[in-house]
């Protein structure tokens, strides 16, 4: 292993809508599991988002990667795709999935791991609320 690794970290910001639901339980069913997250018109979220990139820095430049490229690229990818919309309606991604902070940070990890060198180690945390978040992977 080597010694040499540092994690960077970028933070990012999106506002969006969301309803948890599934659509193969009946109404009690989802409100019992799901709350005031499955009200029928929606709710939003001030999401926090954290990339963390984890490599040896490059011997040329001392960066594991460029912030600005990796914040330009988050802004590509998930900011431009999220940022004021309703996830459940506006998005491809969770048309048929539902957006939980576990499937949303999935989903942005696998938006943004074929932009990163693959000898960079990517983890996305987000915050849901200053008391929920979620990362992944584990």
């Amino acid at each position: 292993m080597n010694t040499n690794r540092v994690a960077v970290y970028r933070r990012e910001h999106f506002n969006a809508a969301h309803r948890l639901h599934n659509p193969s339980w009946d109404a009690a069913t989802n409100e019992r599991v799901f709350g005031k997250c499955n009200l029928p018109h929606y709710h939003g979220h001030n999401y926090e988002l954290i990339v963390k990139l984890t490599g040896v820095p490059d011997p040329d430049t001392g960066y594991v990667m460029d912030l600005k490229r990796l914040s330009d690229l988050v802004h590509e990818e998930v900011i431009q795709r999220f940022d004021h919309k309703n996830l459940n309606l506006d998005t491809v991604e969770f048309r048929d999935l539902n957006p939980t902070a576990e499937h949303i940070a999935m989903v942005i990890y696998r938006l943004l791991r074929p932009h990163i060198p693959v000898d960079l180690d990517l983890e996305v945390t987000l915050y849901e609320t200053d008391r929920n978040f979620v990362s992944y992977p584990a």
